[in-house]
């Protein structure tokens, strides 16, 4: 998948960067609520480290697929709140659709294999 912002193509975006945008869909979220919530999507499978996630947060507010919803001082340290833009939802709506149809074409080549029903190995 190809997205577009602001003019210029800016690639596929890898599995945690899709369930960080994924996080941000339902409500802003500060970092360690995004933390916790691609920990759930992923089923405990992607758990990000502080910088890998602040790296990912500042390359997607630059990208304009997030941006900073509020900041609020919590035990004298600022909590930022980030929020899903609204090209950062068309990037996600475009992700998904196209891991749908990898997902559609698997399970079709899988339904061509002889004897196969399906299943854990």
């Amino acid at each position: 998948m190809t997205l577009y912002i602001v003019g210029r193509t800016i690639g596929r975006v890898q599995e945690p960067t899709f369930l960080i945008l994924t996080a941000l869909a339902a409500e802003p979220l500060h970092g360690y609520g995004i933390v916790q919530s691609v920990t759930a999507l992923s089923d405990g499978e992607v758990k990000l480290r502080p910088g890998t996630l602040y790296g990912a947060l500042d390359r997607l507010a630059d990208q304009g697929l997030i941006a900073v919803e509020r900041e609020e001082a919590v035990d004298g340290r600022l909590r930022r709140y980030y929020r899903l833009s609204d090209a950062g939802a068309t990037a996600l709506t475009e992700q998904a659709e196209r891991l749908r149809r990898r997902a559609a074409t698997a399970e079709a080549q899988l339904g061509l294999r002889p004897g196969f029903s399906g299943g854990a190995a």
